[in-house]
């Protein structure tokens, strides 16, 4: 079965930093086009794509997380991780990582996801 784990969630302060990891077993991660995406239910849009990184590379970031925020991978322990520095309040959701974010979408029901709270 192919599933994601995500860990690294909590409770931080305005300003402060979270590094979010995700671990993958059942397929390989290298040639994945992969993402994290975030679910806050009481705003729209309800799921937003944070940030993505193709098999090539590419790195996409939403613009309000942009210089902020850090997509990585390491494919030899077949991990993705998210570095999240400077939070904001809104920032504030839970954050999943997926696989195929731009063919097969976000928001996708059985995801585990990890909470992620800024204070002001």
């Amino acid at each position: 079965d192919v599933q994601l784990v995500e860990s690294g969630g909590g409770s931080v302060q305005a300003g402060g930093s979270l590094r979010l990891s995700c671990t993958a077993s059942g397929f390989n991660l290298a040639s994945s086009d992969l993402g994290w995406y975030r679910r806050t239910p009481d705003r729209t849009p309800e799921c937003e794509l944070v940030a993505s990184i193709s098999s090539d590379g590419d790195i996409y970031y939403m613009y309000s997380v942009e210089g902020r925020f850090t997509i990585s991978k390491d494919n030899a322990k077949n991990a993705l991780y998210l570095q999240m520095d400077s939070l904001k309040p809104e920032d504030t959701a839970v954050y999943y990582c997926v696989s195929d974010p731009w063919t097969r979408g976000i928001c996708r029901p059985g995801d585990q996801g990890t909470q992620v709270t800024v204070s002001e």
